[in-house]
């Protein structure tokens, strides 16, 4: 019988070090990126070309770069750091096969959906949901995500999705900071404005501007005030009385009936774009993945009527 002789191969940490090193472009990025010493990973590179008995290299100064053995070397090397990506990406969908993963933007997430999710439990309490707050458009299909809550023409890089709901801002403040008092547009201008200014690629929030423009009130120009690019983080700082908010609908609900926020003039300006549903195909073939969906637009149609003033 003929033994197997033991693979001979350079250590898994040289060649995690070799990989970072040729895709980062630089000692000092790799070192950064794994949280070590230029020094260390110098150590572990000359380990890997004493093993091989080849020079990676070339060393220009202060500079380093990779050179014929080393670009041939790393490109192959690349393919197996690929397969670990890849194998752990099939571990976990495999291990979230059943669950439904949602997606949607943080403040949608804090603020709304991760709100009446308790919902859906209460009528699928077999279910498993896991729900990420993303910022940035997944990839459907690819990032693990079954469903994607978006926010206007983001919702078109999808390829299956639906209309939800368009929401609708309204002045919002702690009841603390106008103890009470009826307040006219005019006046409520006076207190502490607080302003969201959302990310560049999406449509405009609706601002005081627009607010002083609809109710006939002229609005003194200040830079002074806070903005937020999160929602959230502007209907949160209204809740700790620092001034009054063109909150979202959607996200004040609970606020509202906790009397931690109040309307102080009721008075409404819509967002330019919808909420929409985008989902993968697959998703659908999940058990509970109809549902979910169903779900999704059934509450979004009694948010619609929700933050919509009684006239629209």
């Amino acid at each position: 019988m003929i033994e197997k002789q033991a693979i001979r191969t350079v250590p898994l940490k040289g060649l995690q070090v070799f990989e970072a090193v040729g895709r980062c472009g630089s000692v000092s990025a790799a070192a950064l990126e794994l949280n070590v010493s230029p020094g260390a990973i110098s150590q572990q590179i000359r380990k890997i070309e004493s093993f091989l008995g080849v020079t990676l290299l070339e060393r220009n100064g202060r500079t380093v770069e990779l050179n014929q053995w080393g670009r041939l070397y790393h490109h192959e090397i690349s393919k197996g750091f690929e397969q670990f990506v890849l194998a752990e990406q099939i571990l976990e969908r495999a291990r979230n096969e059943n669950a439904l993963v949602l997606s949607a933007l943080s403040s949608v997430v804090n603020k709304w959906i991760g709100r009446r999710i308790f919902d859906w439990q209460a009528l699928h309490p077999s279910a498993h949901v896991r729900i990420v707050g993303r910022d940035k458009e997944p990839r459907i299909g690819f990032d693990d995500i079954d469903f994607r809550i978006s926010y206007g023409s983001d919702v078109l890089q999808h390829e299956h999705y639906t209309e939800l709901f368009r929401d609708w801002v309204v002045p919002a403040c702690s009841p603390a900071l106008i103890k009470g008092k009826a307040l006219s547009a005019a006046r409520l201008l006076e207190y502490p404005l607080l302003h969201v200014e959302w990310e560049r690629h999406f449509t405009p929030y609706p601002s005081w501007r627009e607010f002083a423009a609809k109710t006939g009130v002229a609005l003194e120009e200040s830079s002074a005030g806070l903005s937020f690019t999160l929602s959230s983080s502007a209907i949160d700082a209204a809740v700790n009385k620092r001034g009054i908010v063109l909150a979202q609908m959607s996200m004040i609900a609970d606020e509202l009936e906790a009397q931690t926020l109040v309307i102080p003039i009721d008075i409404r300006i819509p967002l330019q774009e919808s909420y929409f549903l985008a989902w993968d195909r697959a998703a659908l073939q999940k058990p509970f993945g109809p549902a979910f969906r169903e779900w999704l637009v059934s509450i979004s149609r009694q948010q619609a009527r929700i933050s919509a003033p009684s006239s629209a």
